[in-house]
């Protein structure tokens, strides 16, 4: 899930064999030699109130855990609580509708008109592929000028599927159908209609049903529209404003993720699951081989976006200076997740930042958070594939 945030959607799994849990604030804040408790205190440093990460390296799982998950109460911060995953969101989506291509119920290359008919304008000209890997041109509806100014004046409100697209279609196209790549939540509400039309089941179910019990997710739930769990074993998040010069935050746990992010980002999980689910995926798990290559053929991303890679169907191939690693990533009102793994699914990286900026325009500490949790991303990649972090990402990391 995208937000008013400047960072890219992906800001760039299991029995616990060794664990690192700098649960918070002292401990973790202290020590610069584990280069995860480093980038954990400079992004606690940078204005957020938690931070957490597990790398799994194939052969060693790490926990790196700093700061508060509650700043009401003090509750720290351990790397096991659950928190909104964001737009790791669309990857489970993509998981399901490619299960259904495997039972002959969809079509990548069939008109979206043909499952959803009068719903879309210019739908007989969009692909069912096409919305899964961004190229269908629609406009994004987080991006609409007063979609996040009119959710502050109400953030209780809860907004529907057909809500959100009648937000995307009063903005023209970004561009034909199939002629370029832009990110756009609201291909990804209409993946979500497809799948509940198609099997008659609600995406909460389906999501439980096709992935989390298969798979052993026991603490993963497609939020509808709140998250239900949000006391002891859960992440609050929080909207940072940095315009004042120092940070005032918003806790926005209690806001209904599932009423606007829906299936472009409503799911709640924890670091484990989420491994579990990206490992499981790359090892395919999920769907069959066909469907697994169909997933990692990847459509180029535009210089602009800021991410060297490319975007499959829910999945981002991302080229670090460490690596390529697949996977995705998410930005809510109040987090910032990473969820990476490899191409053999062997090892795996996830971590959550517990906040997000709310500024509306750029200020010197809304540029140096966004610098400073992307580096960390970055050094979380490097740790998982096992390479030295470079210079210049520990240079922005410290700035």
């Amino acid at each position: 899930m995208t937000t008013k945030s400047m960072i890219p959607a992906l800001a760039v799994t299991a029995a616990l064999v060794g664990a690192t849990a700098g649960a918070a604030g002292a401990t973790a804040a202290t020590s610069t030699t584990d280069p995860m408790r480093d980038a954990a205190r400079h992004v606690l440093a940078a204005g957020a109130p938690g931070y957490m990460a597990r790398i799994d390296t194939g052969r060693r799982v790490t926990v790196t855990a700093a700061g508060v998950a509650d700043r009401a109460t003090g509750r720290t911060l351990n790397g096991r609580e659950q928190f909104e995953i964001g737009s790791n969101t669309k990857t489970f989506m993509a998981a399901l509708t490619l299960q259904l291509v495997d039972q002959r119920k969809v079509d990548l290359d069939a008109s979206v008109e043909r499952y959803l008919p009068g719903v879309v304008p210019n739908g007989r000209a969009i692909t069912v592929r096409m919305l899964l890997n961004h190229t269908s041109g629609l406009f994004n509806y987080t991006s609409d000028p007063d979609f996040f100014t009119d959710m502050e004046k109400d953030p209780q409100r809860v907004l529907t599927s057909k809500e959100l697209l009648e937000v995307a279609f009063r903005n023209d196209p970004t561009f034909a159908p199939g002629a370029g790549w832009s990110y756009s939540n609201t291909n990804y509400i209409l993946t979500g209609m497809i799948l509940e039309k198609l099997t008659r089941t609600s995406l909460p179910d389906l999501v439980q049903q096709r992935i989390a019990r298969p798979l052993g997710l026991t603490k993963t739930y497609f939020a509808d529209p709140r998250a239900t769990s949000t006391g002891r074993g859960y992440a609050h998040g929080y909207a940072v404003r940095f315009a004042g010069g120092e940070p005032e935050y918003t806790d926005t746990s209690s806001w209904p993720i599932g009423g606007w992010g829906g299936a472009a980002g409503a799911i709640i999980s924890t670091q484990e699951d989420l491994a579990t689910f990206f490992a499981a995926l790359m090892r395919g798990e999920l769907f069959s081989q066909r469907q697994l290559a169909q997933m990692k053929t990847t459509v180029e991303i535009p210089e602009s976006f800021g991410m060297p890679g490319g975007y499959g169907l829910g999945l981002f191939r991302k080229d670090t200076a460490c690596g390529t690693v697949w996977g995705h990533g998410g930005d809510t009102m109040g987090h910032h997740s990473l969820g990476v793994v490899t191409a053999d699914g062997s090892r795996t990286a996830v971590g959550d930042v517990t906040a997000e900026p709310a500024d509306t325009g750029e200020n010197p500490g809304v540029n140096r958070y966004y610098r400073v949790v992307m580096a960390a991303d970055e050094v979380a990649v490097c740790r998982m594939l096992g390479k030295p972090v470079p210079a210049e990402v520990l240079a922005a990391l410290h700035s």
